[in-house]
């Protein structure tokens, strides 16, 4: 690592992950609100990532992290000089999470692993801390990446078990914060319906495919439409109670931090009141 001493960074122990390119002032204040520490930020945000400052003007507490910024599509001098103009404005309260995303979405997607490598190593040159950065990583090759490159790994579309090995292969000290997908239903037919409507169309890319099996899913449980077993692994559906105990299997394997996607719809008249129902149950309490 380029810092002395990189410390796991404090998102609290659950997060709220968002499908869309920015988070607005208002929306951040509320998650913060309901005891949430940090807002993940996906959809290959652009390299600007000027709604960061004003999403953490209207909060007190809560951490921004980006779930991720692309590499193919925003280049690291200008993600270096945002990441420096926020964290000057609000000094550690932004998580850099950062990969590669997907070689059937990227014409440019050609050793990915070097790409990864020598984008780091313009962050470094730029002076962005590995304590505020992370990797979006699956498979063990990226993952010790990340261990030695950043503060940690932001695993996506994963498992408990996927969890468990991550946190056995990076130690201890390496930051850990997966994210998890869940539908507050108690018909296990419409949560299933609904957790496939996304999780479909990951079915379709090999990075997540590979990692299903090397967990020991099938080709016919990854083969699409997905099958139940693989839709109950990776999207958490029934009461609040039953949800949150999903969740915090991946803190007892071994998570730091879940980032929790809620589906079903993501405008704030879906999304809030299922997080309200969520935050009883995961322990949560508003900021004082």
């Amino acid at each position: 690592m380029t810092d002395a001493v990189a410390l796991k960074p404090e998102l609290g122990r659950f997060g709220v992950w968002l499908p869309t390119r920015s988070v607005t002032p208002g929306l951040a204040a509320k998650i913060e609100s309901l005891g949430y520490g940090a807002v993940w930020v996906g959809g290959s945000p652009d390299a600007e990532l000027a709604w960061v400052e004003p999403a953490l003007a209207a909060t007190a507490s809560l951490q921004l992290a980006t779930g991720i910024v692309n590499i193919w599509s925003a280049p690291a001098p200008a993600v270096a000089e945002s990441f420096a103009r926020i964290e000057s404005a609000c000094p550690g309260r932004f998580l850099l999470g950062i990969g590669v995303g997907h070689r059937e979405h990227t014409e440019e997607y050609v050793k990915p692993y070097d790409a990864l490598v020598d984008y780091l190593d313009a962050l470094d040159a730029a002076v962005v801390p590995t304590s505020r950065r992370v990797l979006a990583a699956l498979g063990p090759r990226v993952l010790r990446l990340a261990a030695e490159r950043s503060v940690g790994a932001h695993p996506y579309l994963t498992t408990p078990e996927h969890t468990a090995k991550a946190r056995e292969l990076v130690g201890k000290t390496v930051f850990l914060a997966p994210e998890h997908k869940v539908v507050l239903t108690t018909d296990p037919g419409e949560g299933r319906r609904i957790g496939r409507e996304t999780v479909e169309h990951y079915l379709g890319l090999s990075n997540y495919v590979n990692n299903w099996l090397r967990l020991g899913f099938t080709e016919d449980d990854v083969r699409k439409p997905g099958s139940d077993r693989l839709i109950d692994a990776v999207v958490a559906h029934g009461t609040p109670e039953a949800v949150a105990q999903r969740l915090n299997e991946h803190v007892e394997a071994g998570a730091d931090h879940v980032a929790i996607q809620v589906l079903g719809g993501w405008n704030e008249e879906t999304l809030l009141p299922a997080l309200s129902e969520l935050a009883g149950p995961l322990g949560l309490t508003p900021p004082s």
